[in-house]
Parts: structure tokens; sequence; C-alpha cells
């Protein structure tokens, strides 16, 4: 990354975005994806496939595809339109879409014969409809681009949870069609 670049990223990053306090992490955080857990190949109609757990809640609503188990989440997103140069532009999206978001940065990673940009962040989750309660979340968004599109990957846990063979399964699973 160029100089310019990280000085750039430093001044978002040190920028507050959000008055949401963060949430306490939990002791024993729930949604650890067991070891056993199962994966398949789901196969977007957006010209992209993707490992993702059997058995999770999925939900489509026009570009965005979410797959879901208890606090876990696995968000699809479809953008059309040229992909941004500037990393720091995509990491500013992030801090300010987020709740109360913390602990970001960014780097690069190779998956099948492209390069992503990966976002870690943490973030409060969005309120539970029935209890109003938040939990503290670990973030991964991965960012894949082709042409005149992009697929945002976007992996979320409760803050704590030992997910990390599970998500690098996903993204490196991430293919092209």
């Amino acid at each position: 990354m160029k100089l310019a670049h990280l000085t750039m990223l430093a001044a978002v990053l040190a920028t507050p975005v959000s008055a949401e306090t963060p949430v306490v992490p939990e002791v024993n955080p729930p949604g650890d994806i067991p070891d056993n857990q199962v994966f398949i190949d789901f196969v977007s109609p957006n010209g992209f496939a993707i490992k993702i757990p059997e058995g999770w809640a999925r939900k489509d609503d026009g570009a965005t595809t979410t797959f879901n188990d208890k606090y876990n989440h696995i968000v699809l997103t479809t953008v059309q339109g040229p992909t941004p140069n500037d990393q720091t532009a995509l990491v500013h999206d992030v801090l300010t879409s987020g709740r109360a978001v913390a602990d970001i940065s960014a780097k690069s990673m190779k998956a099948a014969g492209s390069t992503a940009l990966v976002i870690t962040y943490s973030s409060n989750s969005e309120p539970n409809a029935v209890t109003n309660k938040q939990v503290r979340e670990e973030n991964e968004k991965l960012i894949f681009a082709k042409a005149d599109r992009r697929v945002e990957v976007t992996l979320s846990a409760p803050k704590g949870a030992d997910n990390v063979d599970q998500w690098n399964l996903i993204a490196k699973s991430f293919r092209w069609r």
C-alpha cells in the first residue's frame, strides 16, 4: 500500500463516525461454527459461487443474499459498476454503514486466481427484533471485483467465536462463474 493511502486510511480511522457505544463482548460467546459443519456450494445467479454452511436460513433481497444461524451471518452482495480503486473509500463505507465500528484494518488476499480486499472490524449487531439485545461482532468483508461488478462477502460472528478455519474455507471457496 502506498504511503499516501496509509496516511489517508489513518485519517479515516481516526475520525469518529458513530455515537453508538460498543456493546461489551460476551464471556462465552454463542456462535462458533462447529468443526464438523458440512459446507455446500451456493451458485448465485449473479455469476459467482461460494461455499456456505449447510442448513443455514437463507433470505434473498434483490442483489443481496443472506445466510444466518443464531448469531452468525454471511451476507453476499453484488454491486454493479466500477470498483473504487481507493481502499480508503471502501474502508470509509464500512465505518459509516456499521454500528459502533472499531478495530478496522484492510489487507489484500489471493483467492480463486484473483485478489480480494479484506476489511476486518468489530461492530455491534442489529438489535434483536424481540428482545432488542445486541452482541459485539467480529466481521470480515471480502471484496472481489471483476470488470464492472463486485461481490462483497461479509462474514459476522460474536466477538470471540472461533470461526477462523471456517471463514478461511468460505473465503477461499469464492469463484467467478
